[in-house]
């Protein structure tokens, strides 16, 4: 189910579902710990009902999922909700925003109350309450705090505390607390369905709350309520809340984040509307601004970048996508790089550096809080050992890096990240190689699916060894930078040899060793090795007992993948290389989805998800990054405004399947274009940020200045006048 809506600060993450209801909370980090359940925190209003026989009027409670018209969407260009709903029974509007404050853990909602009758009329608030502390209903308390007029949920260090407001300050009118969720007790939310809640002060185990607000109203007219929900430690920490919150006021607090948010968008470069008339489209420039500030939501202020936070998704045994995965980290700070936010791609590379194994290389996935996490990739298969990784992880953190560093040249930053985080890394893509084929040794690939030896695999390892070189170069480490530096020609050349189809006309995505017995014993002489080497042995290759003189033989995949692109992308191909180039074409021709959606999808026969049995015409869902890298092929090989427009129309695709308030999901249906799996999906839209950005320094460019006839430069974030570095060999 889409989270459409989601608002947060990098320490509390609240999201909403379609019936906006409280779905997800996290605290004290993005996507750990998330104190709401399976059942919703509802939201509804009891009140009159008018009657269409002889003028009787009836009572009822109505919840934002029972007969609702309801419009999720944000406020232009800030962190704030704009919330529309419409009931034609009880006929009453509401207009509803929310924020969390943009550095306290505290959610604000302002609630505009229309009465759209032509009497008077008393309606009442009810905000139910189903919150579990550290994600499980065991040993929580809930009760009535007279001092803070709240209710308080606690359990251990996690203390949440919901109240509401008015001009007066906090106030509850009435309250109940009670267990659900145990023995068939399904809440106190059934208790507030006949307008009346029975007070009870305190409950403990499996327990809930629900408090009403009362709100009176004159024909047509408009009230306003608040509603506050806080998040601490400790109960002092949530007092503390409620008197910033008494010396300032819910709309203060309303304001001001809406400000922080508004200055805080205005940093992101580049400015879309200098650009020529062709372009992006307003709708373009919309969803590039709404990307960045939902990417930030899904950031942990720990520096952790979550992948998605939708608990509505179990995949794997009751599991989310609530996890760092570092090749999704670093796809997202590069984007964050280019668009101006430095600061917070800073925080992902530091916290890279603490949570990088001793042996130079990432696990599959991580926490927020920077722990490992859950996986599904073993230590042994068919009883041969192996790493559980995907080495393009470990790769893509090493070149977005050096593409940071590019770009804002902070030596402070970088220079301890140097023999943290660079240099193991690098020392372990040089030995984590075939010393046959001088390719890397076989890992998962970046879907996570499949294992071999990948040409993304390839790709962004080159990518990660030339940013090694760059960087070992300038910390004057000349050994290393030519250890790297050849690693990386050889590499290039060794998968045109070995990943070229004459029989296909492009290249292969994956190639798998036929030598187990060969790949597990270099492998293992990996791992021996992997417990923070040093010297030589961190550098070199695995060597084993069996040799001969053959190069060592493999199976090859034939399916066409749209992860190719990373073929162009880390710079190891020229877009002009005719090979790359059947390549794309293929991908082009292959994997779009023929129906009225359109769209790429990720490789042939993909079955994940799959909603469409007619492989001919769907050879799997549309993604949005898939679609999105062919309008970055589009890009890197334009060389007139003509051939670049060609991205646009992939952009305006992007922009008219979003969902109204701007979220991306991971996949679209292929014929409904329905969202399909989480959403937002933070890949998706730092992809957009990524495309935007790559277009418009192509498209400036290309753009001769009028007075002297010489192209403009494309402006770069923090870029100052220092030598050039390469950032690719000559050939």
């Amino acid at each position: 189910m889409a989270r459409d809506i989601p608002v947060g600060n990098g320490q509390m993450l609240v999201c909403f579902d379609q019936h906006y209801q409280v779905r997800d909370l996290y605290f004290p980090h993005v996507g750990q710990e998330n104190h709401c359940g399976a059942v919703p925190c509802r939201f509804g209003v009891y009140g009159d009902v008018p009657g269409h026989v002889q003028d009787r009027r009836r009572k009822r409670l109505f919840w934002s999922h029972q007969d609702w018209q309801i419009g999720l969407d944000y406020a232009d260009e800030t962190m704030a909700t704009s919330v529309r709903m419409n009931h034609p029974v009880l006929k009453l509007q509401l207009h509803c925003t929310d924020v969390v404050d943009f550095h306290r853990p505290l959610l604000v909602r302002r609630i505009e109350v229309t009465n759209l009758c032509d009497q008077p009329r008393q309606v009442r608030l009810v905000h139910h309450n189903s919150f579990d502390m550290y994600g499980s209903k065991v040993g929580d308390t809930v009760y009535y705090d007279p001092r803070l007029c709240a209710m308080v949920h606690y359990r251990g260090m996690r203390y949440l505390m919901t109240t509401w407001c008015d001009e007066t300050g906090p106030r509850i009118d009435e309250y109940a607390t009670g267990n659900a969720g145990f023995c068939h007790a399904e809440g106190t939310w059934r208790d507030a369905e006949d307008g009346r809640l029975g007070g009870n002060p305190i409950a403990q185990g499996a327990v809930d709350s629900t408090m009403m607000l009362n709100v009176p109203l004159e024909p047509g007219a408009t009230q306003t309520a608040y509603l506050v929900l806080g998040a601490g430690r400790s109960r002092e920490e949530i007092a503390d809340l409620q008197q910033f919150l008494e010396r300032e006021g819910p709309q203060a607090v309303i304001d001001r984040t809406t400000a922080y948010w508004r200055l805080w968008l205005d940093a992101a470069i580049p400015r879309l509307t200098d650009l020529a008339e062709a372009g992006p489209s307003d709708r373009i420039i919309r969803l590039h601004r709404r990307s960045l500030l939902l990417i930030r939501t899904q950031i942990d202020n720990n520096g952790a970048i979550i992948a998605a936070n939708d608990s509505d998704y179990l995949q794997y045994s009751r599991d989310t996508y609530s996890y760092l995965w570092p090749r999704d980290g670093a796809l997202v700070a590069a984007a964050l790089d280019d668009a101006g936010y430095p600061d917070i791609a800073r925080s992902f590379y530091a916290l890279c550096s603490r949570i990088v194994e001793p042996g130079g290389y990432f696990l599959h996935k991580y926490n927020p809080d920077g722990s490992p996490a859950s996986s599904w990739h073993p230590w042994i298969s068919d009883g041969r050992p192996q790493l559980p990784i995907q080495e393009d992880e470990t790769a893509l953190v090493v070149w977005a890096l050096w593409r940071h560093f590019q770009l804002y040249r902070d030596i402070e930053f970088v220079r301890p990240l140097w023999l943290r985080l660079i240099q193991p890394a690098a020392d372990f893509m040089l030995r984590f190689r075939d010393p046959a084929t001088l390719l890397p040794l076989p890992s998962y690939d970046l879907w996570e699916e499949r294992w071999g030896v990948h040409a993304f695999t390839v790709a962004t390892v080159y990518g990660g060894l030339m940013a090694a070189w760059n960087f070992a170069r300038c910390f004057g480490d000349v050994p290393r930078a030519e250890r790297y530096r050849e690693a990386a020609v050889t590499m290039r050349e060794a998968f045109g040899q070995h990943f070229w189809s004459a029989q296909e006309n492009r290249f292969l995505r994956r190639i798998v060793p036929a030598d187990h017995d060969r790949t597990s014993a270099l492998m293992a002489a990996v791992m021996d090795r992997n417990t923070a080497p040093q010297g030589e042995a961190a550098m070199a290759l695995p060597t084993v007992a069996v040799t001969g003189d053959q190069m060592p033989a493999f199976e090859r995949d034939p399916h066409v993948d749209a992860s190719l692109f990373a073929l162009f992308a880390m710079d190891m191909l020229d877009v002009g290389d005719p090979r790359l180039q059947a390549t794309m074409e293929a991908i082009e021709k292959r994997l779009w989805v023929r129906t009225e959606v359109g769209g790429i999808a990720r490789y042939e026969n993909d079955g994940y998800h799959r909603m469409s049995e007619d492989t001919r015409n769907v050879p799997g869902n549309p993604w949005f990054i898939c679609t999105l890298w062919l309008a970055q092929w589009y890009i890197a090989r334009a060389q007139d405004q003509q051939q670049l427009q060609a991205a646009l129309p992939i952009l305006e695709w992007a922009a008219s399947h979003a969902l109204p308030s701007g979220a991306l999901p991971e996949q679209l249906h292929p014929c409904s274009g329905a969202p399909v799996s989480v959403s937002p999906l933070t890949w998706s839209h730092a992809t957009v940020v990524s495309t935007v950005t790559a277009y418009t320094h192509k498209a400036r460019a290309m753009t001769r200045c009028p007075t002297c006839g010489r192209h403009r430069r494309s402006r770069q974030p923090g870029r100052r006048s220092l030598p050039a570095i390469r950032t690719t060999p000559a050939a």
